[in-house]
């Protein structure tokens, strides 16, 4: 899971609602890689997914034009909003929760009465804590054991070396809550964070029934012991825990998906607090042989296009899966509650493509670096070997990528975007700062000194050879 329509900031991509009626054979490229570029194909699907945040729909302007008085880019909005909260603190959040999202809250109501958050808690159904409890379960189980520890050597006599791993005091949630309510998110983020230990952890979510009113995502915040939950979204929920305000004191790190406005205000208060991710929309490459079944396929690529937007992208060099595939898309798309979106984002950010081989299917992925990879062939694990960039990887027929999204135990915050090649998903080790602890002896430091004297000497840093020739006189 990635980014989401959300709220708290004026709209640039399709209101996410329910539709019972779609199209019935949504028009989706196919393309042949001996044919025609499938690495251009996919250029353009990145081109059309990156969230570079200059383009703005009809309703976003018409927003922009009310609230600002003249039609600004996504990135001048969110620099607007941004500096505003910034100089007026609470009070510039509040403004902007009332003609952003309608919410007429004073300042203290911006903070969930712990009261509701138990109420919420003591209401849920059974079954669903039971859920929240062993999902949380498979988390903190995945998030302990890849989770860093001190690392101390001893190289030489006197000398005594650590990398010493601390965690953050106070970290920033944000769950979505324009289209649908969250609860997973609040799972993915909050564990791991605890798991690191981290001390205070405050969870942000637009006034919304599916954000900070939704009693689920309430009753999970209680049951994972967070008690601090906000009801505030978008840019000027990431800008007031950024900076803080009398209402919300400011946090060290900034994690959790959301709309575009929200990424956008992440990257702009980088710097003054660290972030997890600039989220894109969400992203699926299925690699597919003669050994997949197509309603398999079909349901894993319309699962990521429910996003809407979502990109789906089959790559297989099986000509006939795509015929059957797409037979199947049609047959499922139409049983879907967000079928009409769903067939959009098809249309707008999906493509079948055959290519001549599995390797040419690797190295399409490798460019393409998704965020989700599921591969469906006749030895999964050969494949994924094969293949460098991806935020996570899902191997065999029965490992759809909602495992993954919901259960499984890694977060389903991953790298969106291309940045695969370079980013790796949310884990507890992001709430981690590591640090170096350094002791010397006398008879270890006059073992290394002249060395630091000498390369001190040739940058002509004397004040540095200083320091160690004088405990060395």
């Amino acid at each position: 899971m990635s980014a989401d329509s959300g709220s708290g900031s004026p709209p640039n991509q399709p209101d996410d609602r329910n539709n019972q009626h779609a199209p019935n054979n949504p028009s989706i490229p196919v393309v042949d890689a001996s044919e025609t570029s499938a690495g251009e194909i996919l250029e353009r699907l990145r081109q059309k997914l990156s969230p570079q945040g200059d383009i703005v729909s009809p309703r976003g302007r018409a927003l922009t034009e009310k609230v600002f008085g003249e039609a600004l880019s996504p990135v001048a909005v969110v620099r607007r909003i941004c500096d505003d909260v910034a100089r007026d603190g609470t009070e510039a959040l509040l403004d902007y929760g009332k003609q952003l999202d309608q919410a007429e809250l004073t300042a203290d109501q911006l903070r969930v009465p712990a009261a509701d958050l138990a109420a919420a808690h003591r209401q849920a159904a059974p079954e669903f804590l039971a859920t929240v409890r062993r999902i949380h379960d498979n988390v903190r189980r995945f998030q302990t054991a890849i989770l860093h520890s001190d690392v101390t050597i001893e190289p030489s006599d006197g000398v005594r070396l650590q990398q010493r791993y601390v965690p953050l005091k106070r970290v920033g949630v944000c769950v979505p809550g324009g289209a649908a309510a969250y609860p997973s998110t609040v799972l993915m983020t909050v564990v791991p964070a605890q798991v690191a230990g981290v001390e205070q952890i405050a969870v942000v979510a637009p006034p919304t029934p599916f954000g900070a009113y939704n009693q689920d995502m309430l009753a999970t915040c209680h049951e994972l012991g967070v008690r601090e939950v906000y009801r505030m979204g978008g840019a000027q929920a990431v800008a007031a825990l950024a900076y803080g305000c009398d209402a919300v004191p400011a946090v060290d790190k900034i994690v959790g998906p959301g709309n575009l406005f929200v990424a956008l205000a992440k990257k702009h208060v980088y710097g003054t607090v660290d972030i997890d991710s600039i989220a894109g929309p969400s992203e699926v490459i299925v690699i597919a042989d003669e050994t997949a079944r197509p309603e398999y396929v079909a349901a894993d690529l319309l699962a990521q296009a429910e996003h809407s937007p979502g990109s789906a992208i089959l790559i297989t060099w099986h000509a006939p899966l795509i015929e059957a595939v797409q037979k199947h898309l049609r047959q499922q798309l139409a049983q879907l509650e967000r079928a009409e979106l769903t067939a959009e984002s098809l249309e707008a950010f999906a493509a079948l493509i055959r290519v001549e081989d599995c390797r040419q299917a690797c190295e399409l992925t490798d460019k393409f670096a998704p965020e989700h990879l599921h591969i469906q062939t006749a030895n999964p694990q050969a494949v994924v070997a094969e293949i460098r960039n991806s935020g996570a990887a899902f191997l065999g027929s029965f490992t759809p990528v909602a495992l993954g999204d919901y259960a499984a135990g890694p977060s389903h915050v991953l790298p969106t975007g291309g940045t695969a090649r370079w980013a790796a998903g949310l884990s507890a080790n992001d709430f981690l700062r590591s640090g170096s602890v350094v002791e010397f002896s006398r008879a270890a430091l006059d073992a290394i000194g002249p060395d630091v004297e000498a390369l001190a000497q040739k940058e002509g840093l004397t004040a540095h050879a200083r320091s160690v020739a004088i405990r060395r006189e």
